[in-house]
C-alpha cells in the first residue's frame, strides 16, 4: 500500500537513517533528522535544525531543490484536512512577518498531515 499511496499523493513516513543518507551533502555535521515524509519523489525532513523541503524535478529527478527553513524563522502555519468533496489536505507555513505563505504543501487524503503538524508545532513552538 506504500507505492499506491505514494503515486496517489499521499505522504509516507520514512526511515530517519536511509533520509539521513540521502541529505548527506545537505545536513551539517551535527544535525540529525527527527522526522521524514516522502511524497512520491519529493521530501519533507524534519532536523533538530530546521525544515528541508526537497523537491525532486524533471523526468529523471537529477535536478533537486533543497528548501531550508530554519525553525525560527516560522511565524506561522495553517493546516487544512481534506473534506467529503475537496481531497485535499494543506500546509501552509508563513516566514517573518510575510504576508502571503512561503510555502503550500498540498496533501491527497493524507492521514500523516496530522503528524506533520504536530512535528512542525513541536519545533516552532519549542
Amino acid at each position: 500500500m506504500g507505492l499506491f499511496d505514494g503515486l496517489m499523493g499521499n505522504a509516507t513516513q520514512h526511515s530517519n537513517g536511509a533520509i539521513e543518507k540521502e541529505l548527506q551533502d545537505v545536513l551539517i555535521s551535527n544535525e540529525r533528522v527527527d522526522l521524514a515524509f516522502k511524497l512520491v519523489r519529493d521530501l519533507v525532513v524534519f532536523t533538530d535544525k530546521r525544515l528541508i523541503l526537497v523537491d525532486k524535478q524533471g523526468v529523471t529527478g537529477k535536478k533537486v531543490e533543497y528548501k531550508s527553513i530554519p525553525y525560527r524563522s516560522i511565524s506561522r502555519f495553517s493546516v487544512e484536512t481534506s473534506g467529503h468533496f475537496d481531497l485535499d489536505a494543506e500546509l501552509k507555513i508563513w516566514i517573518s512577518s510575510a504576508e502571503l505563505p512561503a510555502e503550500s504543501l498540498q496533501f491527497r487524503k493524507d492521514k500523516n498531515i496530522v503528524a506533520i503538524q504536530q512535528a512542525l508545532a513541536a519545533a516552532v513552538l519549542q
